[in-house]
């Protein structure tokens, strides 16, 4: 992981540990601007030591290296859970040198995105232009979300907030690899009591159902002998991504056009916006969260400062505002 690191040279790792314990007692002498924890660690494990630094040092951002196993995503799951702000799988490689190049991949990017956004002062609203659209152009049919960065805590937010009646088929693309998003889909359905699943391909768009787009697939919406179904695909990444939010939002805005509803949640870079311009043009409405509430405000920020968000709103009323869109 060290190694990951030192090959870029605005990032310097200024202390290692061994086990949680040390990475503890390094910390209470010292001042990092981001921890990288491994889950798996002889004396005490991340997510103990996890447990302790939210007490100690509650601003201070954390990631998660875990293994790419059912058991390392449950993990993970539970790591952001407990606050860390991200997640990375320890890359499965042939060589040394291939699984640190996975790993500067993955994980430079979000120390920079982490460190960039905690030291950034927020954005006043009053800068952004905001489509002043008080309620959509037509009856939404469909909830479509994009999300990284922080994405799974406030998925579990707004979704455990909607209210029973809402009943739109909810698409969600989340930057994370297999494995994890068949967990995330567990989860969410665990907590908010609705049918919830990674999406297969084929299948029907059913109301009040939840698809989850599979790590290292691209989501997508077609329609078949007049029904809305789930397609997936292995393109090219968007974005460095797939499952890329661009792909999902550009095929709702196809097939739903103006009865298209779309979140944009907390990631960072700008994966979407090419999706959100096409919903925008189709006249469907787009929600994107705040920066203060954001872990990352880079796809949300993306698309407010772009002036294709409808609203721009806190994590917290999300769920509500979505309920009256469709009320």
């Amino acid at each position: 992981m060290t190694q990951a690191i030192n090959l870029d040279d605005q990032i310097s790792v200024v202390g290692s540990a061994m086990h949680g314990q040390a990475a503890l007692t390094w910390l209470n002498s010292n001042q990092a601007d981001v921890v990288v924890l491994d889950v798996e660690m002889p004396v005490m494990d991340g997510i103990s030591c996890l447990k302790q630094l939210r007490q100690s040092h509650p601003d201070l951002p954390v990631i998660m290296a875990s293994s790419l196993t059912r058991a390392g995503a449950e993990i993970t799951l539970q790591a952001l859970d407990l606050g860390a702000a991200g997640c990375v799988a320890k890359p499965v490689a042939s060589n040394a040198a291939e699984a640190i190049a996975q790993m500067a991949h993955d994980l430079l990017p979000l120390i920079k995105a982490l460190v960039r956004d905690s030291q950034t002062d927020s954005q006043s609203l009053t800068n952004l232009q905001v489509r002043t659209t008080a309620l959509p152009a037509k009856t939404p049919m469909v909830l479509v979300i994009g999300s990284s960065t922080g994405g799974p805590n406030a998925l579990k937010t707004v979704l455990s907030a909607l209210p029973e009646k809402f009943s739109l088929p909810i698409l969600i693309a989340q930057h994370m690899p297999p494995l994890f998003t068949r967990t995330l889909a567990e989860h969410i359905q665990r907590d908010t009591g609705r049918p919830a699943a990674e999406a297969v391909d084929g299948a029907l768009i059913e109301r009040g159902h939840i698809y989850i787009a599979p790590g290292d697939f691209h989501m997508v919406v077609d329609k078949q002998d007049d029904r809305m179904v789930i397609r997936l695909n292995q393109e090219a990444p968007e974005h460095f991504c797939r499952p890329s939010v661009n792909p999902l939002y550009n095929s709702a805005a196809n097939w739903y056009g103006s009865s298209v509803l779309a979140v944009m949640l907390t990631g960072m870079g700008d994966d979407g916006i090419e999706g959100a311009r096409s919903i925008s043009e189709r006249q469907g409405y787009i929600i994107a969260q705040d920066e203060q509430s954001s872990v990352v405000w880079g796809m949300p920020g993306a698309i407010a400062k772009a002036g294709l968000a409808n609203q721009v709103l806190p994590l917290r009323n999300i769920a509500t505002e979505l309920a009256r869109l469709c009320s």
